[in-house]
């Protein structure tokens, strides 16, 4: 990452495009194991996170937060969803119907931070060339 203002936004992005690529892995690992009993699905949380960082900023301009934000300590958290709770008698709380959607869903939001980034560059390319 690289440590300069200019850059905030598009690391908190990358940060968040880590995460949604990490949600991808253990979505598709969540389908590989469909048919393994006893397994409890796994999933991603970063946006709980990332709100966490900006509320406990002592700044009151979302860019002074955006730059305050502790790059370290901002990453996915996985975690075993629906631990007690199953879909089916073999102890499996996988549903693949869920699983596509949610698939769907952070590929959509994966794009998005993809071509968030992309746009911030072509910002700064444009000030650039100003």
């Amino acid at each position: 990452m690289i440590n300069t203002d200019v850059y905030d936004y598009i690391n908190v992005l990358d940060k968040a495009a880590d995460a949604s690529s990490q949600r991808n892995k253990a979505i598709a690992n969540n389908i590989a194991n469909i048919d393994t009993p006893g397994y409890k699905r796994q999933d991603v949380s970063f946006a709980a996170n990332l709100e966490e960082a900006l509320r406990h900023s002592r700044f009151e301009s979302l860019d002074d937060k955006v730059g305050s934000i502790r790059l370290d300590r901002l990453r996915g958290r996985q975690y075993t969803d629906a631990v007690g709770y199953s879909y089916r008698l073999d102890g499996n709380n996988v549903d693949i119907e869920t699983e596509n959607a949610e698939l769907a869903k952070n590929n959509l939001l994966y794009n998005g931070l993809t071509q968030s980034i992309t746009a911030e560059f072509q910002n700064l390319r444009a000030a650039m060339n100003k």
